[in-house]
């Protein structure tokens, strides 16, 4: 049988799409490869036509969701209040119950980092976030403190049993950034 000229690289996107939204859920490490290509439908032995180990997947997978995270932040960036839209958007309940589809800082950059394996795919996340942040508050130590919050936040609030405890989390980060920006206006006008 006789595939498209596209399938080879059709299959390696779904492939890739698949392991960010895995990686970003249940964690890298805990993801294996042969779960993941039985979920698509494919063969174990089919990754290596694709990738050359599973950690050139990690880093593919980080683009794509780094990608998907900026196409996300652009349309927040994009509102009137763009830093009110954003934080509200990032510290939100949807973020936190689906970090499959969301920003990969708090999952696969806290992971990576966690098993010594840093990845320059995340400092371009991370100055992609902060370039944003510091053309709207014209501050770069305070959009680095503001990544800061928004990441841990996130990451405690996914990490708590309570979810009272969480939405607490998600509002007084929110809160406070939202208070600050406007504290930055006030001072400016």
């Amino acid at each position: 049988m006789r595939y498209p000229e596209d399938h080879k690289a059709e299959t390696h996107k779904r492939i890739v799409a698949e392991a960010a939204r895995r990686f970003r859920a249940d964690g890298i490490d805990a993801t294996g490869l042969q779960p993941l290509m039985k979920a698509l439908g494919l063969t174990h032995g089919g990754f290596y036509a694709h990738f050359k180990s599973k950690d050139a997947l990690v880093e593919e997978a980080l683009r794509a969701a780094a990608d998907n995270a900026s196409a996300h932040w652009d349309k927040a960036f994009g509102k009137e209040q763009p830093l009110k839209a954003f934080f509200e958007r990032y510290l939100s309940p949807e973020h936190r119950a689906h970090p499959e589809q969301g920003c990969p800082l708090p999952t696969m950059s806290a992971e990576l980092g966690q098993r010594g394996h840093a990845s320059p795919i995340t400092d371009s996340v991370l100055n992609s976030l902060l370039s944003r942040l510091e053309k709207a508050t014209g501050n770069p130590e305070q959009s680095l403190a503001m990544v800061s919050t928004l990441v841990g936040a996130l990451t405690l609030s996914r990490s708590v049993a309570s979810e009272a405890l969480s939405d607490r989390i998600l509002d007084s980060a929110r809160q406070t950034l939202i208070a600050q920006v406007e504290a930055a206006e006030a001072s400016r006008s």
